[in-house]
């Protein structure tokens, strides 16, 4: 037997580049499968993570701008109060007797100013759970606590990106941030460390970007801005009504998620007419997901599949121009008394040879996918050009491939099956030579 693999490998190498060619088609097959399955499962984690950071035992309940139509004006002419009020708070928390604590916020577009800085951004009245639900993690200082809230007091959190542009080389602690919506200072107790934002997470959540926020207690934005809020737009004015944002509520169990979440749609039912409340439930958002990434990971592999099926016929189509090339030494062969069976194993040997350093190399190509990732990513595009990169869909720049074990057996097994089924033709067909035949091809 080992003499048999010997003279395979003596066979394969009198023809060097054409070896190498059959073996790249292989490897592309195989490493194709492991990048693809590794980048597939990357995108996958990250949208998994950014629904678990909702929390499996949320409901959310956001208010949706409605739709164009339905937004007619008072008879005053004014805008139209939409979307979650106090009121619906209040009936959530009186009727759903499986919410243990909940989360209300109203959000609204703001620009910042401290002596000659200024930038815009998002302001967000909250409560003292907010940054524990949200992930938020402090740089210096303290978030708001449950006395701020109490005595609607004029402080302040900044997210970093906010604490640089506003305070350059300062401590933003103690000092004072003014808020173009109704003109009040507040002074800054936090700045909260960078967080990633999120992508657009189902119907009613659109993406999130956290570095341009600042936090305050949501008595405060109601006591010193109110409910209408006037938007200057480069050529009018826009006037909104709004009461809350945002309304987490959150179960003891996971088991309790869905109940609520219908009992919740059916107490907001006085807004279905204005389409003006969306309902997220992240545990059926992650349910999708996973189902979701299982019929993208059998998309890609057979994706790369077909990789591995083209490297196939470059095998048999080479072991076909092989077979008509040794006619004479097939001849010798059986006339000195080899079996047909010896024939057939002499030429899968070399087509499974072929398979096996294709498959080798793919896995080791394969296996260094998250580090090519990063180099080209995070050194060469980001160091090339900074401003390029930052432009590119945040999906880029965030994702990192991971590698998925079964991948790297299951493209080495496949690789090696190809070899094989693509490989018995022409064997058969070197083992079906007449012998006399044979001798007499020039």
């Amino acid at each position: 037997m080992f003499r048999t693999w010997l003279l395979a490998l003596k066979s394969l190498t009198l023809h060097p580049m054409r070896s190498l060619l059959t073996i790249l088609g292989i490897f592309i097959g195989v490493a194709s499968v492991i990048w693809l399955l590794a980048i597939g499962e990357g995108i996958s984690i990250e949208a998994q993570r950014q629904i678990q950071g909702l929390g499996a035992t949320n409901i959310i309940v956001r208010s949706v701008k409605p739709p164009r139509e339905k937004q007619m004006s008072s008879a005053g002419g004014g805008p139209v109060p939409y979307g979650l009020t106090r009121e619906d708070h209040r009936r959530l928390i009186e009727s759903v007797p499986t919410v243990v604590s909940s989360l209300r916020l109203r959000e609204m577009r703001a620009t910042f100013y401290h002596e000659r800085w200024s930038m815009d951004g998002r302001l967000v009245g909250c409560s003292p759970e907010y940054d524990e639900m949200l992930g938020l993690e402090m740089d210096r200082g303290r978030f708001l606590t449950q006395q701020d809230l109490d005595e609607t007091a004029s402080y302040c959190v900044l997210a970093d990106r906010v604490a640089e542009e506003l305070f350059p080389g300062q401590n933003p602690i103690g000092q004072l941030v003014q808020v173009s919506q109704g003109e009040d200072f507040y002074k800054v107790v936090g700045v909260c460390k960078h967080r990633e934002g999120t992508a657009a997470i189902g119907g009613s959540l659109e993406a999130q970007e956290f570095s341009r926020d600042v936090y305050i207690p949501l008595t405060a934005l109601q006591a010193r801005i109110g409910d209408f809020v006037m938007y200057r737009t480069s050529s009018s004015r826009e006037g909104e009504i709004l009461q809350l944002s945002q309304i987490t509520l959150k179960v003891g169990s996971v088991e309790e998620v869905e109940p609520t979440a219908d009992l919740v749609k059916s107490i907001l039912k006085n807004h279905d007419y204005m389409e003006d409340v969306g309902v997220t439930v992240p545990l059926e958002l992650l349910r999708q997901a996973e189902t979701t990434r299982l019929m993208f990971m059998m998309f890609m592999g057979l994706i790369a599949a077909i990789s591995l099926l083209v490297g196939g016929i470059g095998i048999m189509n080479i072991m076909l121009a092989t077979v008509t090339e040794r006619t004479r030494e097939i001849g010798i062969r059986r006339a000195l008394g080899a079996k047909r069976f010896d024939i057939v194993y002499q030429f899968l040997v070399e087509t499974t040879l072929l398979s096996v350093v294709g498959g080798v190399t793919g896995i080791l190509i394969g296996i260094i996918c998250p580090w090519v990732v990063w180099v080209i990513r995070d050194v060469i595009v980001q160091n090339w050009n900074e401003e390029f990169y930052q432009s590119l869909p945040e999906t880029f720049r965030i994702v990192n491939p991971v590698l998925v074990p079964l991948s790297i057996p299951l493209a080495f097994g496949i690789a090696v099956a190809v070899g094989v089924v693509f490989g018995l033709y022409p064997a058969i067909r070197a083992a079906r030579m007449d012998p006399i035949e044979a001798l007499r091809h020039e």
